[in-house]
């Protein structure tokens, strides 16, 4: 049984490389969001963004679209318990660097019927190619007097923890695949959904938009979107963050005001 633990500070996650808006001047896609920025507040339940574009094929061959949508990366800490003695127990930390906190990929149809497996490999398209950065030695953290496993060191176990990665985020929401999330409306005209979850990451989401034909990608289109916090839950993040020490001291000092004045309002009911 697998179970995630606090991750550490997140890290500034590079953008993805730049991809060429179209690899032939013939066989192109275009493509837009209805939204390009999400706002959270208190009252944020998700959000159902409509990815919307035009396949501009002049050949009689059929084409594929594929979106790929990628959050911003975060790190992962696992740990599984393990059955000792009749006690379970806790494995060491193992921890995961560049894991995005959001991954969606939507297709006309199934991944391995467009291309194939070193193609989609290569892009980097579809939960079962994901990139995800292994830590270096030196990028080890030590939590509670332990220290975490680094995932360069776990030979042949290093699947069974990827995909565990993959299946809480499963889990959460937060990674999903649709193999049938792209539909055309029109000829050449198209459409697919981007559902953000309520425990949606904030920070900038990177779309791409892949045309495939005879399994060969022929052109991709790059977009972006922007999740941020407003309101005050804005002004409470960016203060827990800038002050953490302060923040802990606040909230413990309000967690007691508030056990002392729910104390007195039942000790005067008794």
């Amino acid at each position: 049984m697998f179970q995630a633990l606090p991750p550490p500070p997140p890290a500034i996650a590079a953008p993805p490389p730049d991809r060429s808006e179209a690899t032939t001047d013939d066989l192109r896609v275009a493509a837009a969001l209805t939204d390009a920025q999400v706002h959270v507040d208190s009252s944020f339940r998700g959000a159902a963004i409509v990815l919307y574009g035009a396949v501009f094929n002049p050949t009689p061959d059929p084409a594929d679209v594929v979106v790929v949508v990628r959050g911003p990366d975060a790190p992962v800490r696992l740990v599984k318990k393990t059955r000792n003695m009749g006690v379970w127990l806790n494995s060491r930390p193992v921890l995961f660097q560049g894991a995005p906190g959001f991954y969606m990929t939507a297709s006309t149809r199934p991944l391995s019927d467009i291309a194939d497996f070193g193609q989609l490999r290569r892009l980097g398209v579809g939960v079962d190619h994901l990139r995800i950065d292994a830590p270096e030695e030196a990028s080890t953290v030590t939590r509670y007097g332990v220290r975490d496993v680094v995932v360069s060191r776990l030979g042949e176990d290093y699947l069974e923890w990827r995909r565990a990665v993959i299946r809480l985020k499963e889990a959460a929401q937060l990674y999903d695949t649709d193999p049938k999330g792209v539909e055309f409306v029109d000829r050449g005209l198209f459409r697919a959904e981007v559902k953000l979850p309520t425990v949606a990451p904030t920070g900038k989401y990177y779309a791409e938009v892949w045309l495939f034909q005879d399994g060969e990608p022929k052109s991709v289109s790059n977009l972006t979107l922007t999740v941020e916090k407003v309101g005050l839950e804005r002004d409470i993040y960016e203060f827990a963050h800038r002050r953490p020490w302060l923040y802990g001291v606040l909230c413990v000092i309000l967690a007691a005001l508030t056990g002392y004045g729910a104390s007195r309002i039942f000790s005067r009911r008794s």
